[in-house]
């Protein structure tokens, strides 16, 4: 996750969140540029939020934050001992301390950092995020939000980039999707902004319905429902019902919420009923509003494909488009990108437009490799879905000359009860798929054992128990015009098989 963002906060700001209180008359509207998470990439005048993670914990890195600069912290009480040595102005905003006015210490100056005591750091970032959504925005802001099983990030991506034709457009950095990144990403808000493009995550239910609180979406986008985090939330019905918080929480259609569905998922579909927003249905079937037809792959140029639209009066508009997008399970990325684009109103041409100019790459990414070979990085996560969409891509690719489609695979986690069979699937596509196929990991390997049942032949099958393994076994197997998909869970380190076998252009 992305742990620096650009801020719009002022001291002030942050005051008023967190203590509830007018600012001092000594305290000046100082600007925030930054907000990080990161005590490295601290500069002079960033807020630093220290959190406590799993394996970090960033309360050991106040000090380090303070002699970096930081004009002010968000810490919890065990921060006090750091901020104080280094004469930081302390503010306790915690809930002991309300018999108190809070005051600004004698001491401090323009220049004194200020360090916030709070009970959670982690609420305290949600409440600045949540605060700076709503009293530092223009009123006409409008959100939109998205969230789904798979394509959240590269649906925000192209949505967000639809919306810059028109409007002056903020959406999440990379993927601050969570109940910290989103705040994070809220700070960044201010009154020049017209929309805003943020894409949700949860691992509980409850989650996103938390995040609705803080961003006020006026437009919820839902991708798919599937089995990522199953392991997690125990249910599909669970995953829905925490996906659904967002059409929950749109405003009725006369206030202009609207909910955008994919009409091709059942789960999504039954979404209709529990929303009091106005329905937008997009899909590949034309009982939706917008569908598409005539899908053709050009590989590594992108995909074409026919757009239709119904309009209210009930005629249907078409129109060919092609996209640089990867893949034609892509296509219902463009699909929810123009929705988004249609029910804020833009015409086709803006919307084809920022289709067509997506800035910067999406998640896929291709690089040279070693050995003359082409690398397709999909490593960002894995679920049973996005895999055998990635292997379709794979399967749209005509390497060249002697080189063969390569498809690397490690395990898929947080599948619960849907683990054996989420890699047997993949198992079975990827046989009629890759000419090679290596598996990593002890789940990687049963995707190996499918792939055998249904006929991949045993001398094209390697396995690596780990990463490391798997970097010796690929550095001696690929060859030249090799195209090469390495999909696979962060947790078991496919980055860093990814690392290892393509060319730094330094």
């Amino acid at each position: 996750m992305t742990a620096t963002v650009p801020s719009c906060v002022t001291q002030h700001t942050l005051w008023q969140a967190l203590t509830g209180e007018l600012p001092p008359m000594a305290l000046t509207a100082t600007p925030i540029h930054r907000a990080t998470l990161d005590s490295r990439a601290v500069e002079a005048g960033d807020l630093f939020v220290a959190l406590r993670g799993r394996r970090v914990d960033g309360h050991a890195f106040i000090n380090a934050a303070l002699e970096a600069g930081a004009g002010a912290v968000i810490c919890e009480v065990q921060g006090r001992e750091q901020a104080t040595e280094h004469g930081a102005a302390v503010i306790d905003c915690t809930r002991g301390r309300w018999a108190l006015r809070i005051k600004l210490p004698e001491h401090a100056t323009r220049h004194t950092p200020i360090v916030y005591l709070v009970d959670s750091a982690v609420e305290a970032l949600q409440s600045a995020g949540g605060f700076q959504r709503l009293h530092r925005t223009q009123e006409t802001l409008r959100v939109i939000a998205i969230t789904g099983s798979v394509g959240k990030t590269s649906t925000k991506e192209v949505a967000a980039s639809v919306m810059r034709r028109r409007f002056i457009t903020l959406a999440n950095p990379g993927n601050l999707n969570s109940e910290e990144g989103l705040p994070l990403t809220l700070l960044g808000l201010n009154t020049s902004h017209e929309r805003a493009v943020l894409e949700m995550g949860m691992y509980d239910v409850g989650e996103i319905a938390r995040l609705c609180e803080l961003a006020r979406p006026h437009v919820g986008v839902i991708t798919n429902i599937g089995p990522s985090h199953l392991g997690r939330l125990g249910s599909m019905e669970r995953i829905q019902s925490a996906k659904a918080e967002l059409v929950r929480a749109l405003p009725p259609e006369e206030e202009g919420g609207v909910a955008i569905l994919n009409w091709d998922d059942e789960r999504v579909r039954a979404m209709a009923e529990l929303t009091r927003a106005r329905v937008f249905r997009y899909g590949l079937d034309d009982e939706a509003d917008l569908w598409a037809d005539e899908i053709e792959s050009a590989g590594m140029d992108g995909i074409r494909f026919r757009f239709h639209h119904r309009r209210s009066d009930g005629s249907v508009e078409s129109l060919h488009v092609r996209a640089p997008l990867l893949g034609r399970h892509s296509v219902h990325t463009a699909l929810r990108a123009a929705a988004v684009g249609l029910v804020e109103g833009l015409g086709w041409d803006e919307i084809v437009t920022g289709i067509q100019n997506i800035p910067g790459q999406l998640r896929l990414v291709v690089m040279p490799g070693i050995n003359g070979s082409t690398i397709i990085d999909d490593t960002y996560n894995a679920s049973p879905a996005s895999t055998v969409a990635a292997l379709n891509l794979l399967a749209d690719l005509t390497p060249a000359g002697p080189g063969r489609r390569v498809a690397v695979l490690g395990d898929m986690l947080e599948l619960g009860q849907f683990t054996d069979e989420g890699h047997r699937l993949v198992g079975r596509r990827v046989a009629d798929v890759a000419d090679m196929l290596v598996t990593v990991g002890e789940l990687g390997e049963a995707i190996g054992r499918e792939a055998r049942e249904v006929g991949y032949p045993a001398s094209q099958l390697h396995h690596a128990p780990d990463a490391d393994a798997a970097i010796a076994l690929l550095q001696a197997l690929l060859a030249a015009d090799d195209v090469v998909l390495v999909k696979g869970s962060r947790a078991i380190g496919m980055e860093d098989v990814v690392n290892e076998i393509v060319i730094s252009e330094a």
